[in-house]
């Protein structure tokens, strides 16, 4: 009977579609490129409102906007605008727009908001993004944020700080639902419905079970709750993975955990084994997030920063890399300097010379590339480690070759001489398997020796190709040629 009734609601269901349809005119919808950003139009309306202090409409402008785009909207604006806006706005200041803000200008927003709005924000967030919140403060306004807060909630927030930065004590939000491993299914979500709102999290995807001692011992997820017989002991529809997380662990490990064996939430134990708090996957997202994003910023050779940062501070950033930079370059510059003769008598080698380094710095650059994304997921372990080299190794044989062909001929054509481009076609193999072996070789060695290879591989990188380009370039020429 039930595939009938099913067809006939579905019957009824396209009619009445249809006549909506008919009814409604069609829904815009944004393009892929605007759905996820400000609309410049709605930008430049609530600039206006703040120009001319109606407070009235950019309540009414804001009340739409998610805090992420509030905050994306206070990064893009200039200082002075963005005062005048907080100013303007902050009675409806919420707390997620804090912990939402590029760290660069939280410290400045905070220092405009009012006592009172900074109190009411702050006390509506979890436990986990005030510490986030502070830890980047000066002391004065972190010790503002801290008085804001309830007696239980600082003494939280104060015991996550006491834990090491960039551990999972710090990552961890304290609100937490736990049950004792003896309940039932009912019994759960008795207290659940039964507890204050207020004393639950605003989000949360598992009830933890703890034994007597506040031990963990399995997750229930929710959806497995509401689907069980309120007989059903809890223990019977634990989960399959259940993973405990020590406080002092690295964040590090503990994004790489979730995202290893798939998790939505976690406990966190203090050194007694005991309960003390739940990571979710927002938060070791994020964490991935900023490692990742890190890893580009370091192998660009830039640093940490945001648009919003002074010129002074960008400078400073990148003003060390460029000198290491620059110091690579005397280095190949010194090989080059080796051949001065030879150059002077064929002066194709100063027409040639560029190409063979450069190619041999970009293969270098994609091996480096590949090795440190390996390195950062913990995909390259000491048991794959020489035959990725040698993989490596093996595709910078091939492309050399390849290029090699296509220089060697580039030289015959260009400048009619068979033995020049024999000898750019041999330097082009020798560099681009150099670069495969350094690209991939150096970043491990880095790795090995507790030096962040996203951070130095770079520069190494690059003086090698550049060194080991010129000096066989230069030196078969010097040998074939002359």
């Amino acid at each position: 009977m039930l595939a009938p009734l099913l067809s006939a609601s579905q019957e009824k269901g396209c009619d009445m579609a249809d006549e909506l349809q008919e009814l409604d005119p069609p829904v815009e919808t944004a393009d892929d490129s605007e759905a996820y950003r400000l609309n410049p139009k709605a930008v430049a309306s609530i600039l206006y409102a703040v120009e001319i202090d109606d407070a009235a409409k950019l309540t009414e402008l804001m009340e739409p906007l998610h805090p992420a785009d509030i905050a994306d909207l206070l990064e893009q604006i200039s200082s002075f605008e963005r005062t005048k806006l907080i100013r303007l706005y902050d009675r409806e200041f919420d707390g997620e727009i804090l912990s939402e803000l590029d760290e660069s200008i939280r410290e400045e927003v905070i220092g405009i908001l009012t006592p009172q709005v900074l109190s009411d924000a702050v006390r509506d967030m979890d436990s986990d993004d005030v510490v986030d919140l502070i830890e980047d403060l000066e002391d004065a306004q972190a010790e503002a944020i801290l008085g804001a807060l309830e007696d239980v909630d600082r003494a939280a927030v104060e015991q996550a700080m006491a834990y090491p930065e960039y551990s999972a004590g710090r990552l961890m939000q304290r609100e937490v639902v736990m049950a004792p491993e003896h309940w039932t299914v009912g019994e759960a979500i008795d207290y659940l419905r039964k507890t204050p709102e207020d004393d639950l999290p605003d989000q949360f995807y598992h009830v933890v079970m703890v034994d007597p001692r506040l031990h963990p011992v399995g997750n229930v997820t929710l959806g497995k709750l509401m689907r069980s017989k309120r007989t059903t002991p809890l223990h019977d529809i634990l989960e399959d993975t259940f993973q405990v997380i020590p406080a002092t662990q690295p964040e590090s490990d503990v994004a790489y955990a979730f995202n290893q064996y798939h998790l939505i939430s976690a406990p966190v134990v203090d050194d007694e084994g005991r309960l003390i708090g739940v990571i979710t996957i927002d938060d070791a997202m994020a964490v991935l997030d900023e490692e990742h994003e890190e890893d580009i910023l370091r192998l660009a050779g830039v640093g940490e920063g945001s648009l919003s940062d002074r010129v002074i501070e960008t400078t400073k950033q990148r003003l060390p890399w460029l000198a290491v930079n620059l110091v690579t370059a005397i280095a190949a510059s010194m090989v080059i300097s080796q051949f001065e003769v030879a150059i002077a008598q064929i002066v194709a080698l100063a027409v040639l010379m560029p190409i063979v380094a450069s190619m041999g710095g970009n293969a270098g650059t994609q091996s480096l590339t590949v090795a440190v994304r390996a390195i950062a997921t913990r995909d390259l372990t000491g048991s794959n480690v020489w035959r990725v080299i040698r993989r490596e190794c093996l595709v910078g044989l091939i492309n050399g070759v390849i290029f090699a062909v296509v220089m060697g001929v580039v030289g015959l054509v260009w400048f009619g001489s068979p033995a020049l481009g024999y000898v750019i076609a041999s330097a082009m193999v020798i560099n681009m398997v150099v670069a495969g072996l350094a690209g991939t070789g150096i970043p491990i060695v880095l790795e090995r020796v507790g030096v962040d290879p996203a951070l130095a591989s770079g520069a190494f990188v690059t003086t090698v190709t550049d060194v080991v380009g010129f000096f066989a370039f230069l030196g078969l020429a010097a040998a074939v040629l002359l």
